[in-house]
């Protein structure tokens, strides 16, 4: 699987006056209509608990110039790193990624040790930036402007 190049993206949700996120590849793009999105996470994450008691989730599509915040969410913090986010509509997103998707949860299915958590979008925003890419267990940066080569860092 380390050969399939996927996005980065760091998964939210507010509980109480709390912001609790996880840094996730496992998302995809479910239906247009109605505009359905999934993320998978593990049975076992603290995450899974906290999107089953809150029924809503955010995806911060990162920038290239967030791994960073990848590596934070992923369980690795990153001494003197403060994310930051921005709430819309109750939903919690980190500042400067590129995209951000708000969802209801309206489904969860088991599939092996993991949990499917499909989200009815409610907020959709973006902005021109470049993504960052994992591929072969290294991030790299995608460069729309630089003839779509993908480069290492």
């Amino acid at each position: 699987m380390s050969r399939f190049t996927s996005g980065v993206t760091v998964v939210t949700t507010i509980d109480g006056e709390h912001v609790h996120g996880m840094t996730a590849n496992g998302f995809l793009s479910v239906s247009l209509q109605p505009p359905l999105v999934l993320v998978s996470l593990a049975q076992s994450s603290r995450m899974a608990g906290l999107l089953r008691r809150t029924g809503r989730y955010g995806v911060s599509v990162l920038a290239d110039d967030q791994q960073l915040h990848s590596q934070h969410f992923a369980g690795r913090p990153v001494a003197g790193l403060d994310p930051e986010f921005d709430r819309v509509d109750g939903i919690a997103y980190l500042r400067g990624s590129l995209g951000r998707i708000g969802c209801d949860v309206v489904e969860i299915h088991p599939a092996g040790d993991h949990l499917l958590f499909l989200g009815q979008v409610t907020h959709l925003a973006h902005s021109d930036r470049n993504p960052l890419v994992f591929f072969t267990g290294t991030y790299r940066a995608l460069y729309a402007d630089s003839g779509d080569e993908l480069f290492t860092y």
